[in-house]
């Protein structure tokens, strides 16, 4: 099918009522989560990944997706008028938002920051339509060492990455292939650390995990901080007007990151929070206004925001066309596809064609909800703000509860929830990595399958590994990735070390 008969086809289907209603939903709940400081994507998405299982696939992606895209508009708002980023990905926002804001410019900052986000999503979702095909006959070549390669070679590279330290995203990743193995094994059917337990006799929900480790922990981290002194300004509907300069000074910013950002998205990293710092370098390196920044550049806010958004839909290609989640939230999408009996990868396009335009078609629709809904509800964003934790916390568990119980209709889902929320706030306070545990959970599974898969293809040989050039390709760059990860902080440190000799001889020069 062509992509453009594909994703009209894809549009008539996304304007059903069920559909529309998703994707309005997700965007609101998204931006909702965004907008709650410390909540973020992942928290949002695991918390409705129960409830979706209720519903059709296409109903349960979009609301994920559409969550995902939402938080990462919404998590700018606590940035710009607060100065508390929302996620991991609304950091950089604050760097120049804020300081937009104590200028009296926090309106023009949040319209600039949601015509941006439309602009990025727009440009992201066309690069995905117009290459959705070609993409897919590539993956087409990929059997079980190739596979088997971007899974594990994948969470590998992601877990150095990501964890900040070798042992901060390797240990949460290998504790979560652990809590994959839970149940029955695959091949020979044998019972695997269930205790005797026949409720963990089909292995731990992602779901339950998914709850526990991101909504839990994040609750209890919450209750552990005080709530910020919230001194918010009014900002009336005349003031998200941006001015002249404003706009034509985000133009070039918003280009850039769009591009930035989708390519970023396609790589096993933490694609929203490095394509946003990624962005600001590159807008300050070649601003003509460097003194600016940090001071509220525009260039420093509208390139990130179009990065992180671009960035977020990038990230969906590799789950839909090759089955491979690089960040939590789309860990989550790929559980709500298995769990609907979809198998996501290269023969989806094929095989379900009308889900996965429906999906790309709602995403933008979700798209455009966004820009329609958040410029004129900026003032119901301010009162939310404004929430007491003490109140928000109890109503987030009681619905992640639900969530989690519903899963199953069993109560050992509540324990395990619970158990896995006192882990995840554990790792949190020791600076663990939570998207390296959550990723090996659903990536272990996979690896597992692949894995004796070549082995028994290839009788035994390791060497089927590593035998094709698409496989020997992904372990280089996966190798490249694990050694530099090592080698850089040394070459930084020594660089670190030459200009503060240099800095120290030049003082003694002065002395003399």
């Amino acid at each position: 099918m062509d992509p453009i008969d594909g994703f009209l086809s894809g549009l008539a289907l996304a304007l059903s009522p069920e559909l529309l209603m998703a994707a309005l939903i997700a965007a609101f709940i998204g931006t909702l989560i965004g907008v709650l400081p410390g909540l973020g994507p992942v928290a949002g998405a695991a918390i409705v990944l129960p409830l979706t299982f209720a519903f059709e696939p296409a109903v349960g992606l979009i609301l994920i997706a559409g969550i995902y895209l939402g938080a990462q508009y919404g998590g700018s708002t606590s940035s710009i008028l607060l100065n508390i980023p929302g996620d991991a990905s609304a950091v950089v926002a604050t760097f120049d938002g804020h300081p937009m804001a104590k200028k009296g410019r926090a309106g023009a900052a949040l319209a600039l920051v949601a015509i941006g986000s439309f602009i990025s999503g727009t440009i992201g979702l066309t690069i995905v339509v117009l290459s959705a095909t070609t993409v897919s006959q590539f993956a087409l070549e990929f059997g079980s060492a190739e596979f088997f390669a971007l899974t594990a070679g994948g969470l590998l590279a992601l877990a150095r990455i990501s964890g900040g330290s070798i042992g901060g995203g390797l240990l949460p990743m290998i504790l979560g292939i652990a809590v994959a193995t839970v149940g029955m094994e695959m091949a020979t059917s044998y019972q695997r650390f269930t205790f005797g337990n026949l409720d963990l006799s089909l292995g731990l929900s992602i779901a339950v995990v998914a709850v526990g480790l991101y909504g839990i922990s994040e609750m209890m981290y919450l209750l552990e901080e005080r709530d910020p002194e919230k001194r918010l300004q009014r900002i009336r509907m005349r003031e998200l007007v941006p001015t002249r300069t404003e706009f034509r000074r985000a133009l070039a910013p918003w280009g850039r990151g769009s591009f930035l950002g989708f390519f970023f998205g396609l790589l096993p990293v933490p694609s929203a929070t490095l394509s946003t710092f990624t962005s600001y370098r590159l807008e300050k390196s070649i601003s003509r206004r460097k003194d600016e920044f940090g001071k509220g550049a525009v260039e420093g806010l509208t390139g990130p925001e179009a990065a992180n958004n671009s960035a977020a839909i990038g990230s969906i290609v590799p789950v839909l066309l090759l089955g491979l989640p690089f960040s939590a939230t789309l860990a989550l999408m790929i559980s709500a596809m298995v769990v609907q009996g979809i198998q996501p990868g290269p023969l989806i396009l094929e095989q379900r064609p009308e889900l996965f335009w429906s999906v790309l078609a709602a995403l933008g629709i979700a798209n455009l909800m966004l820009l329609v809904l958040n410029l004129p509800m900026i003032g119901v964003w301010v009162r939310v703000l404004q929430i007491r934790r003490h109140y928000l916390v109890p109503v987030i568990v009681v619905v992640a509860a639900i969530g989690a119980f519903s899963v199953s209709n069993n109560m050992i889902n509540i324990y395990l929830m619970v158990a896995i929320g006192i882990v995840g706030y554990v790792l949190r306070k020791f600076n663990f990595s939570l998207a390296s545990m959550l990723i090996g959970v659903v990536l272990g599974p996979l690896i597992e399958k692949y894995y004796m898969q070549v082995m028994f293809i290839s009788r035994g040989d390791p060497i089927a590994f590593v035998a094709s050039p698409i496989a020997a390709a992904i372990w280089t760059v996966v190798g490249v990735v694990i050694i530099g990860g090592f080698f850089w902080p040394l070459i930084r440190r020594a660089r670190a070390m030459r200009r503060g000799e240099k800095v120290s001889a030049i003082a003694a020069e002065d002395n003399d």
